[in-house]
Order: C-alpha cells, then sequence, then structure tokens
C-alpha cells in the first residue's frame, strides 16, 4: 500500500455560531494516498466540496487534524498555505474559470509563470487533445474543449494533487468523458494523487477508492476490484 499523501483526522467544519451553528463536516477521518485517485460520492451539502476546500488550502477547519506528507495544515499560517497551493496542488472546477480574453495558450501560461517547475504550455495542452486549439479563445472552443484548457492548465505546473470539483457537472456526457479520460490519462503520467467530487456514481468506477458522504461525516469507503476505463462509462 503506498504512503499517505493527505492524514486527516477528527476534522470538523462548522458555519456560524450558537442556534445558527452548521456542520459542513463532522469528524472526518480518512486517509488518502500517494498516486491514488480518489472519487468522493454524495449529494449536495454533504460535506464533499468543503473537504476538498480545507484539503487544498481555500478553506479552514474549525477543529482537527490534515497533514500533508506530514505537514501540519490546518496550524499552518495564511503565506503557507498560499506556498502550498502554489507548488503542490491544481485545481479543476465545475465550472471553467478561464479568462475570455486570453487564448488557449494563454490561460495555461497564466498558471506556469508562477510555478516553479512547469510543463510548456503547449505540451500541457497537447496531453488534452489540444494541441491544435493554442491561438483559441474560449469562445471559440466547445464546453468540453474548455474544460479541458482549465484541465491543462491545473496539470501544467506539474502538481502533486489533483483537486477535481464535478469537473464535469456542465458537460455534456460525451465532453465529460474527454475530460475524465484525460484527468486519469495525465494522473497516471504524473503520478499526482486525484480527488474527484461528484453526485454522479457512475463515475466512482474509474476510481482507485471511492468514498460515499451523508450529512458531513463518512458513511463508508471502498476499494474497486475493477477499475473501468473513462469511455466505459454510461449516465
Amino acid at each position: 500500500m503506498a504512503d499517505p499523501c493527505f492524514e486527516v483526522r477528527g476534522l470538523t467544519k462548522v458555519y456560524g455560531a450558537g442556534q445558527n451553528e452548521v456542520f459542513a463536516l463532522r469528524g472526518v477521518d480518512i486517509d488518502i494516498l500517494m498516486g491514488e485517485v480518489l472519487v468522493l460520492l454524495g449529494p449536495s451539502g454533504s460535506g464533499k466540496s468543503t473537504l476538498l476546500n480545507i484539503l487544498g488550502g481555500l478553506d479552514r477547519a474549525t477543529s482537527g487534524a490534515v497533514r500533508f506528507e506530514g505537514r501540519d495544515l490546518v496550524a499552518a499560517s495564511d503565506r503557507e498555505l498560499t506556498q502550498f497551493r502554489r507548488r503542490s496542488v491544481g485545481f479543476i472546477f465545475q465550472f471553467f474559470n478561464l479568462s475570455s480574453s486570453l487564448t488557449a495558450k494563454e490561460n495555461v501560461e497564466l498558471v506556469t509563470e508562477i510555478a516553479e517547475n512547469p510543463m510548456d504550455p503547449a505540451e500541457a495542452l497537447g496531453l488534452v487533445g489540444l494541441g491544435d486549439r493554442l491561438d483559441a479563445f474560449p469562445a471559440e472552443l466547445s464546453g468540453g474543449q474548455q474544460q479541458r484548457v482549465a484541465v491543462a492548465r491545473a496539470i501544467a505546473k506539474r502538481p502533486k494533487v489533483l483537486f477535481c470539483d464535478e469537473p464535469t457537472g456542465s458537460l455534456d456526457r460525451e465532453s465529460g468523458i474527454l475530460v475524465l479520460q484525460a484527468i486519469v490519462d495525465l494522473a497516471g503520467k504524473t503520478g499526482a494523487t486525484v480527488m474527484i467530487v461528484t453526485h454522479n456514481a457512475v463515475v466512482a468506477d474509474l476510481a482507485d477508492r471511492v468514498v460515499r458522504f451523508s450529512d458531513g461525516a463518512v458513511l463508508d469507503v471502498r476499494a474497486n476490484s475493477t477499475k473501468r476505463a473513462a469511455k466505459d462509462l454510461v449516465w
């Protein structure tokens, strides 16, 4: 078994106070292994995106512990979290967040200009099948192609961890399959740990392990004895 990338213990996130308290996470315990593809399943509001945001250094826990390669992220300063995100993390969200005034290549360059050991933007776009669309603007690309630009942007800085929050949520099946295949292929090539948040249970079939969430807690964790290729998924 691989070493843990993240070690999460007793993780709690509370919004509000007093009678207005809302528990987004309730004492979550989980290890995420280096190099694995992990799918987090659950309905909206179950806590899976909150967990992703805390692990990615975008949000802070109310209590509990999160260690990344042995380093305590809960106790990290804002500056340390910024460096963690810059050096180690790539994000892919449901909405592409591309700059409409920049080409595909220039959108990827926004990340590579601040990364320590980035890929060439053209190489990253080539890996997601867009090597011939480097100079295309977002308005000239389909939704699936725009999301693949977002994937290229995320992986261009060679992150240790790739966080994907509903990466196919705004796409049709055909485009979603291409995006998922690109994510899984790139993880295999770079050795990155991948976490995919989704409410689409079918996506779980391509994971090494599946974590089911409900009401801010982990219901269960199961390993996939047989993984399916993204192209074989049907929804």
